[in-house]
């Protein structure tokens, strides 16, 4: 009978042999499975969600060994998802088929967000150094989307959607020329951060400019309403619900999430009952006073931080009705597999998955 120091081991050997075939330049964890069904990691919150646990599915984990995990893209083509490692430079490929864990692009100008276009492509945020959108083409040439906006150049290109007319609309905060760890310290040109698209015409427009930081976003089934999280949300981090127009116009502005128990939004995905999935962690806010530890008076961070690694499922009016929960904070998420049924959680070191009842609306 295999111990959990036997399971523990086994989890370091794989992590082990991941970090190998995709040359990290980070630690590995291991990681146990729950064995029972069903799986504990997954938490209904409201009785609605219960429809989208699967009875026998479990939080697996992939790979590992990344020091910033984010950006997750599935192409059902091929059957691989593709992932950035930010600190690390590189854009790194799961393959469903044999469960390898390769480099796919290094360096990737600290590649950030990800999506597949309705064609197939890959287009990819670059959110430091060359401060651009991406397009990956079928033969491995790179065509360059958006750089600059009114003779200036962006910010840090953060997250990316494709909406079903073909345009790209991406978010341009500042993360990735706050410092260097993701990226290079730069000063912004843009007078704000904003949300941009990109019309069919290769035209760019800032849809939004009232926002700070935006982070996240996502359409709803019907992409009548743009959702985008703000990073630096009063009194917290939030999700704005924008309504969209025929022309690609957004207005009416409202507050549909806002992140409480010292939780912090980051990527998301909406499946196709509306219900907003949504990558989970502390925000990193420390405590009024300090406690002592170890003979020393240290600010902690406030809340349990442990609790709030994951992933909160939101339904269409903002009800937290579902948490996943995991070993590690969780940025960034989609949906994916053959039958789009599997979620993809890209989460600081590791790639998580996870078969639910639910299916990404796009």
């Amino acid at each position: 009978m295999k111990t959990r120091r036997d399971l523990l081991r086994a989890g370091g050997m794989a992590a082990g042999a991941a970090l190998a075939a995709g040359g990290a330049g980070a630690q590995s964890f291991p990681f146990v499975p729950n064995q029972r069904y069903p799986d504990p990691a997954v938490q209904i919150l409201d009785p609605s969600f219960a429809r989208y646990r699967i009875y026998s599915s479990t939080v697996e984990q992939l790979a590992s060994g990344m020091r910033w995990a984010e950006g997750p893209a599935y192409f059902p083509e091929g059957g691989y998802l593709l992932c950035s490692d930010i600190p690390n430079n590189r854009i790194m490929k799961y393959d469903e088929k044999d469960g390898s864990f390769t480099v796919f692009r290094h360096p990737a100008n600290y590649a950030n967000g990800n999506v597949r276009d309705r064609q197939g492509r890959l287009l990819t945020c670059e959110h430091s150094v060359t401060r651009r959108v991406t397009r990956t083409e079928k033969d491995g040439s790179i065509t360059v989307l958006a750089d600059s906006f009114e003779g200036k150049r962006l910010n840090a290109p953060n997250d990316i959607v494709v909406r079903s007319d073909d345009t790209i609309w991406f978010t341009d905060p500042l993360f990735g020329i706050n410092g260097e760890w993701e990226g290079s310290r730069a000063r912004p040109e843009q007078a704000t951060t904003n949300v941009y698209r990109i019309g069919t015409d290769g035209k760019l427009t800032a849809v939004i400019t009232d926002i700070m930081n935006p982070n996240g976003l996502a359409f709803s089934p019907d992409e009548r309403k743009l959702y985008v999280v703000e990073w630096r949300g009063t009194p917290n981090r939030s999700i704005w619900s924008y309504d969209v127009s025929a022309d690609g116009t957004v207005g009416n502005r409202t507050k549909l999430i806002d992140a409480a128990d010292q939780g912090a939004l980051d990527g998301f995905k909406v499946d196709r009952d509306g219900n907003l999935w949504c990558g989970w962690g502390s925000n990193g806010l420390l405590e009024a006073e300090p406690r002592e530890v170890g003979g020393r008076q240290v600010y902690g961070l406030r809340g349990k931080p442990e609790d709030l690694d994951g992933v909160m499922v939101f339904n269409p009016q903002g009800k937290a009705i579902g948490f996943i929960r995991l070993p590690e904070r969780c940025a960034n998420l989609t949906f994916g597999g053959p039958k789009n049924n599997r979620l993809y959680m890209t989460s600081s070191h590791s790639l998580y998955a996870l078969y639910v009842e639910a299916h990404g609306a796009v």
